[in-house]
């Protein structure tokens, strides 16, 4: 019994499920980093901001403070607005990261059991052709003497299950 086309067909499918979630989870990650990346801008901006209203204290020059202040202000507003969207797009991330392991699990188990049938194959055909050499050298030592017609070695069909496949697990 040889592996069935559905079971492969289904670790086809459980290949292409996992490969699309691993591309919605790398999506996602990147939109993560790329919230993070303008969280960190922000804060830059912050501090650039401040440093904007120091010096305009020490020159006294009210444009620079005021656009300071102003410059401060509008990223502290920027970085409360990144804020609830890190934390959604961080828990999107689990889920798909769940999904993704989840799939690949499946995958796996598609995998395994299309090996523990292929193992099994292998050792039913071994058993076979041991049973045929078996059989031939049953039938030559019991077979009546003078007759030398069969008396060669069984073809390399008959005994192709003796040699252990090389991906079978036992």
């Amino acid at each position: 019994m040889a592996v069935s086309r559905a079971l492969r067909r289904l670790l086809r499918i459980r290949e292409l499920q996992e490969e699309q979630s691993r591309l919605a989870l790398e999506s996602a990650l990147g939109e993560l980093h790329r919230l993070e990346h303008a969280l960190a801008t922000t804060f830059e901006r912050e501090r650039r901001g401040r440093s904007l209203v120091l010096a305009s204290a020490q020159t006294n020059e009210l444009p620079d403070r005021l656009a300071g202040l102003e410059e401060t202000r509008s990223a502290s507003l920027h970085a409360a607005a990144l804020g609830p969207a890190i934390d959604g797009m961080g828990e999107e991330v689990t889920d798909r990261r769940q999904v993704f392991l989840s799939k690949r699990v499946e995958r796996r188990q598609a995998e395994t059991l299309i090996a523990e049938t292929e193992a099994r194959e292998a050792i039913v055909a071994g058993r076979r052709g041991q049973q045929s050499l078996d059989d031939w050298y049953s039938s030559r030592l019991y077979r009546a003497p003078g007759k030398e017609e069969a008396d060669t070695e069984p073809t390399a069909s008959s005994a192709e299950g003796l040699a252990a496949p090389k991906n079978a697990v036992f």
